[in-house]
């Protein structure tokens, strides 16, 4: 399952995916972005419009996140072959295993640089996880 993406025309070369999350346009962001070689992914959680994967599952939110997440690369051009660093942020330390497999269902023989971090909550208290992710094109398209 994943966000609805949608890429937008480039402006100045600059190319925008919007995920359909609830916060996009209240707080004005998109979920992904490419410029140049580089597509970054902004922090991505298991929400579907308003829908939440996984509540209360720290693994499930974490899949769904980073296919939401893949799915905005994938509307730029991008697999997750190029993806060259990823985040994962949790709530709770004892997330971070069930966390850590989901992301290496993935990335595990890919290897992007990765970082772990706890933080006190988001904006919405049922998410767990939230997932960032770097990719690399190499072509400059």
């Amino acid at each position: 399952m994943t966000e609805r993406t949608q890429a937008q025309e480039p402006v100045g070369g600059v190319r925008r995916v919007a995920g359909g999350s609830p916060w996009e346009d209240v707080f004005g962001f998109a979920r992904a972005v490419a410029a140049g070689d580089r597509v970054v992914v902004g922090g991505t959680t298991s929400f579907e419009g308003a829908v939440l994967h996984g509540e209360g599952d720290p693994y499930e939110q974490t899949r769904v996140a980073i296919a939401n997440a893949l799915a905005a690369l994938a509307e730029l051009g991008v697999g997750a072959e190029s993806v060259i660093r990823t985040r994962l942020i949790l709530t709770h330390a004892r997330d971070v295993d069930a966390a850590g497999r989901a992301h290496q269902e993935v990335f595990g023989s890919i290897r992007p640089a990765m970082t772990m971090m706890i933080v006190s909550g988001f904006v919405d208290p049922r998410i767990l996880v939230e997932v960032e992710m770097e990719a690399y094109r190499g072509d400059g398209s």
